[in-house]
């Protein structure tokens, strides 16, 4: 069965709890990550932590929910080897994939609701990534990352 990482900051809260439901229909095990309320709480610990398990090869894809999607998209993109990726529609989603080979979706609840996000989920899951002149372009921030210490 194929695991998939998820996490929330209190603001995505409920879209993660309708998108682990989408998941398990999908056969994916679910390993959340918190936050398991809508208690106010920081994003940064969140995404931090589904980030690092994605940077250290534990998993191989995570999704990410907070309120715009920016805060967790610029804490996951910190990590060597994390290509998160804000999506708030399916072209994003797509090209995400088939361009950058993304390997964390991150989502801001407040511009998308669940019927897009359900077709964003599944164009992110179901595409694959194009190689040729994307994966030279992933080399070249790979060199970016080792040369500033990630």
């Amino acid at each position: 069965m194929k695991t998939m990482l998820i996490a929330s900051d209190h603001a995505g809260f409920a879209l993660k709890e309708k998108l682990k439901l989408c998941l398990e229909k999908k056969g994916f095990q679910i390993k959340d990550m918190g936050t398991y309320s809508q208690e106010s709480c920081d994003y940064p610990l969140f995404a931090g932590k589904l980030a690092k398990c994605v940077s250290e090869g534990k998993h191989q894809r995570g999704i990410m929910i907070c309120k715009s999607g920016i805060g967790s998209s610029i804490v996951v993109n910190r990590f060597p080897e994390v290509r998160g990726a804000l999506c708030y529609n399916v072209k994003a989603a797509k090209l995400s994939r088939q361009h950058n080979d993304s390997n964390v979706l991150v989502l801001g609840s407040a511009f998308v609701n669940v019927q897009i996000v359900k077709r964003i989920l599944n164009v992110w899951l179901n595409t694959e990534f194009q190689g040729g002149r994307h994966k030279r372009r992933l080399n070249k921030i790979k060199k970016i990352e080792t040369e500033l210490g990630g």
